[in-house]
């Protein structure tokens, strides 16, 4: 059974630190991780992705600087590592894998994040 299964999330004061994991089981990500968000009453929107070969990256502009998405190609793992937290960064943090590059097929069951100020 494909599955992605999230780490990590918690409850954090303005200007700490959480490290998110994904882990893929049955499932490769092969082109892409990726990171996207929602918080209460907001879409889902993109945070950071990077391309499983190359290790390029890519950033949401909110978040440059301050986040940086990471894989471990041996564990089948990419990582968010979320530093200067900010309340705005408050949401349910998702983890999701791009096997085919085709688009995101496989998403993790969510992670909530909340920073306080």
């Amino acid at each position: 059974q494909a599955q992605l299964v999230e780490s990590g999330g918690g409850s954090v004061q303005a200007g700490g630190s959480l490290r998110l994991s994904c882990a893929a089981s049955g499932l490769t990500f092969s082109s892409r991780g990726g990171w996207f968000r929602q918080a209460p009453g907001k879409e889902r929107e993109f945070v950071a992705a990077i391309n499983w070969s190359t290790g390029y990256r890519a950033y949401a502009d909110s978040v440059k600087g301050r986040f940086s998405i990471s894989r471990d190609k041996a564990k089948n793992t990419v990582y968010l590592q979320m530093n200067s937290l900010k309340p705005e960064d408050t949401a349910v943090y998702y983890c999701a894998a791009d096997p085919r590059g085709s688009g995101y097929d496989n998403w993790g069951q969510g992670l909530q994040v909340t920073v306080s100020s």
